[in-house]
């Protein structure tokens, strides 16, 4: 079976642990690396530069929020091609639209049932990053 990495990053303690718990439960083998804050994920995926299969990034943080951080990313020569999954709390669509104009390639509203949560991670291991191109269609997944 395929070894996947994903990086998550949140300002929320309660979020992080959720999420690792529910890709504990995922039969692959996922390695998670997990951020508290936006400028703490910048600095470890530029040193040494990291090549996660994807980054599931919240929005709503103090600091560097996720508007910043992938504005930074896609503004990168080595990390713009790194698929990013917005994870928030927003379902507005302006948010969904601003972030699918910054470069994000999928948005996820946070579920609150763990089985929800862990059909939106396994949703993204499936998806071929390389060939997946995001529409209006198949930006926002419904879980």
């Amino acid at each position: 079976m395929t070894d996947f990495t994903i990086y998550y990053t949140d300002d929320d303690e309660d979020d992080l642990c959720i999420f690792a718990d529910a890709v504990e439960s995922i039969p692959q083998n996922i390695k998670l690396q997990t951020y508290s804050g936006g400028q703490n994920f910048l600095n470890a995926i530029c040193d040494p530069p990291a090549t996660p299969y994807v980054v599931f990034l919240d929005l709503n943080m103090p600091g560097k929020n996720g508007f910043d951080v992938l504005e930074e990313l896609r503004n990168s020569d080595y990390k713009k091609d790194i698929p990013v999954v917005i994870y928030s709390t927003s379902s507005e669509p302006g948010i969904i639209e601003k972030c699918r104009k910054l470069g994000a390639n999928c948005f996820i509203t946070k579920p609150v049932l763990m089985n929800d949560i862990i059909k939106s991670i396994e949703h993204a291991m499936q998806i071929d990053w390389e060939k997946f191109i995001p529409n209006q269609s198949n930006f926002v997944f419904k879980y």
